[in-house]
């Protein structure tokens, strides 16, 4: 073995494992600031099909993609093990639903393939190897290459105008139950409409 392939061998690739269907992804641990239980979207008026809406993420609102509709998956009904798992694109917080987040693995990057021509469905831009694990196949994923620039120009004003929605959300509350993270996004929004 040479010292290249040695290097090779050695090099692992730290991810973090999820399942859309009976197929399971992985996406770089590097890629994602946290993972959170599924919790009530806000819907925002004029999103594309596959973005659900925005939450409130400790005053910082966040869109929210359902990624089995991005990816053109069948649609599924959500339970308790699904996730939102949420990642940093161009210095903006998007959250991606995942049917459930299944482990953290460390694969040898010697055990990744190139993706094939078509896997399950999934547009091979999106895919960035293959990972061989004992008894199955992990589809290594992209989740920058997910959303094309222009869609993550959209989904950066659907981050602003859901801050507005929340604004008027909150508005419509009755007195004293404005939540503190929602005064701070409520702060926010009107930071960045002023800056506007």
């Amino acid at each position: 073995m040479n010292a290249r392939s040695e290097r090779q061998a050695e090099e692992m690739l730290e991810l973090v494992g999820f399942r859309l269907g009976e197929e399971e992804f992985g996406v770089s641990i590097q890629d994602v600031r946290e993972i959170i239980r599924m919790q009530e979207v806000t819907r925002v008026p004029h999103a594309p099909e596959f973005v659900e809406g925005v939450i409130n993420l400790r005053g910082q609102v966040v869109p929210i993609v359902d990624l089995r509709k991005r990816l053109g998956m069948p649609s599924k009904e959500r339970d308790r093990d699904t996730r939102i798992v949420i990642v940093e694109l161009d210095g903006e917080l998007v959250g991606f639903i995942v049917d459930a987040v299944t482990e953290v693995l460390r694969v040898p990057k010697d055990q990744t393939e190139p993706p094939p021509e078509m896997v399950v469905g999934v547009d091979q831009e999106y895919i960035t190897a293959v990972g061989k694990l004992e008894d199955r196949l992990l589809i290594l994923l992209d989740l920058h290459k997910v959303l094309s620039k222009e869609e993550q120009k959209e989904v950066k004003g659907i981050s602003a105008q859901g801050e507005l929605t929340l604004e008027a959300k909150i508005v419509e509350r009755p007195k004293g139950e404005v939540g503190t993270s929602e005064k701070e996004a409520l702060g926010q929004a009107k930071q960045k409409a002023l800056r506007a």
